[in-house]
């Protein structure tokens, strides 16, 4: 039996909203998606209403009734009463003469035989068969009593809801016909697959509106009166205790509704502090009128009431009362809850979750879950991951952060666009000669290094590189300036290269001293030979002159 909610795997942000808000924690989180734990979920649709990205998925039996429309056998329509609410300015009337359009006999209310439900009720009371009576129209509270709640079975009403009891009556009327129930209600899919007999497909209004669409058709407007229709108030929160005319006097008449005041409500009586009462519950808040698909695409609490309300008359329906066998079920124990972990291994949990003490326990919630001591639950049932606890991964980012930061070669100075500094490392302390780094928190740039590099960088937004010597420092480093556009901080990387820059000016100045007696020995080279040279051309001026004369002399 397919599960009527499933996930869409591509639009799950992996965000826990839906799990914040599931209340009966049948969430599991796996590979960073959101998968429903069908043996726990009450199918009360919070999940698929507060999903941001719309993941959550209402399983479709449109196709379904397409089908049933081409077959043979007549198909009847049975229409939840809080249709007044989702289609405004709408009556039963004008919503049989649509469905007759779709291809269906016709669309017949299931709100009559209200009546039969709340006679029911009332002789449960009257003969004091429990102590305490919860109301078992809601499907979803059903779910919730047989799967969280399975030793509160016997207080659960057996009457049939109204939507059994119409289709019933339908086939007695019809026994070849097919029946399509819709409403704003998840869990009649879950009812309806559990009684087959019964209903044959169930719609959404939303699976409704698609039908519609597929065969170009609209809603038709108009409203009508009848007296006798007081039970159509069962589509709101309090309807069937207003319905209710033989009252005992020995019993307290409740109306809860929303699922974690019925959860609420289920535990005082779990726990043996009611008695003598009818609980009226509704999963809903406010009854069928908001239900998931009417809160999800039409949430207006006050107008869906008094739609409801306008729509209902003072008088009962005129419905014959069936056999009593005709009208009852039973209810099975269905498996729920997981298995709960003991009081060691809850710490064992937290411990590894960087929960060793009271005050590590925030009870934040951003996990999906209310505590910290439930989330290990949730870890211990595999329905989450001891990685998912914001706090925790936060501490864990902040601390390793802080290491890299802390410990870096390099100095860091983080900057806001007013040039003030944010941030500064042990590094760029040491750099600079500053003793403690809340010394200069919020200084002006300006105090501590040359402002216009800076100013230059947050003008364009570019990155700049370049080296300089930090007179005041006696210290030379290269100096990184970079932008962030996404939180508008100047962040500055400092290289001391110091020693590097005195190493290299060391060089220089061997170079520059090799350099200086290279020219002194060239010069001084060059000297000598131009000494050499002058004696030379003296003496061979002297020799030339003494061989001339000579010449002249034996010439004569």
């Amino acid at each position: 039996m397919a599960h009527p909610l499933f996930l869409k795997k591509s639009n799950c942000k992996n965000c826990y909203k839906c799990v914040r808000h599931c209340p009966v924690q049948s969430i599991r989180f796996s590979g960073n998606l959101a998968h429903v734990i069908a043996d726990e979920c009450v199918l009360c649709g919070q999940c698929y209403v507060v999903c941001p990205q719309d993941a959550q998925k209402i399983l479709s039996e449109v196709e379904k009734v397409e089908m049933l429309l081409e077959g043979d056998r007549p198909v009847y329509l049975s229409v939840d009463p809080s249709f007044v609410a989702y289609y405004d300015g709408t009556g039963i009337e004008t919503m049989s003469e649509t469905a007759k359009e779709l291809g269906f006999v016709s669309a017949e209310e299931t709100a009559p035989f209200g009546v039969v439900v709340k006679r029911e009720y009332e002789d449960v009371i009257k003969d004091e068969r429990m102590s305490v009576v919860i109301s078992s129209c809601c499907p979803s509270v059903n779910l919730m009593i047989q799967k969280h709640y399975p030793d509160l079975i016997g207080n659960l009403s057996n009457a049939m809801s109204p939507v059994q009891i119409h289709c019933a009556d339908i086939r007695k009327r019809e026994p070849e016909a097919k029946i399509v129930y819709v409403g704003p209600c998840i869990a009649r899919k879950d009812e309806a697959n559990r009684h087959g007999s019964t209903v044959d497909a169930v719609l959404t209004y939303e699976e409704f509106d698609e039908l519609l669409i597929a065969h170009s058709l609209e809603i038709h407007k108009g409203t009508d009166e009848c007296k006798q229709s007081k039970e159509r108030l069962f589509a709101a929160a309090g309807g069937i205790i207003r319905c209710m005319d033989k009252k005992s006097a020995g019993y307290a008449y409740l109306t809860v509704d929303g699922p974690d005041k019925c959860i609420d409500a289920l535990e005082d009586i779990a726990n043996g502090e009611m008695e003598q009462c009818f609980i009226e519950m509704w999963a809903c808040s406010g009854g069928c009128v908001g239900g998931p698909t009417i809160e999800k695409l039409h949430n207006n609490p006050v107008r869906n009431y008094k739609a409801v309300s306008r729509y209902a008359g003072d008088e009962h329906f005129d419905i014959e009362q069936p056999e009593l066998g005709e009208i009852t079920r039973s209810f099975e124990i269905m498996k729920g809850m997981m298995p709960m972990p003991n009081e060691r291994k809850i710490r064992e949990i937290m411990a590894n979750m960087g929960k060793t003490r009271p005050a590590d326990e925030l009870n934040c919630g951003m996990c999906g879950y209310d505590t910290c001591r439930e989330k290990a639950i949730a870890v211990y049932q595999n329905k989450a991951v001891i990685e998912i606890c914001q706090p925790l991964l936060a501490k864990k980012s902040e601390d390793f952060s802080d290491i890299l930061f802390d410990n870096a070669p390099n100095g860091l100075i983080v900057l806001n666009e007013r040039l003030e500094v944010q941030e500064i490392n042990p590094a760029a302390c040491k750099i600079m000669n500053i003793r403690r780094p809340q010394d200069v928190f919020g200084a002006q740039i300006v105090t501590l290094l040359e402002p216009k590099p800076f100013m230059d960088v947050l003008q364009t937004k570019k990155s700049t590189f370049q080296c300089s010597y930090l007179a005041e420092y006696d210290k030379y480093v290269e100096q990184t300036i970079l932008y962030d556009n996404k939180y508008h901080m100047l962040i500055c990387l400092l290289d001391d290269v110091s020693d590097e820059a005195r190493e290299r000016n060391k060089k220089a100045q061997i170079m520059q001293q090799t350099t200086a007696i290279a020219d002194q020995m060239v010069e001084k080279q060059m000297r000598i030979v131009q000494e050499i040279a002058s004696l030379l051309g003296e003496t061979t001026a002297e020799t030339k002159i003494a061989l001339t004369k000579l010449k002249d002399t034996m010439e004569d």
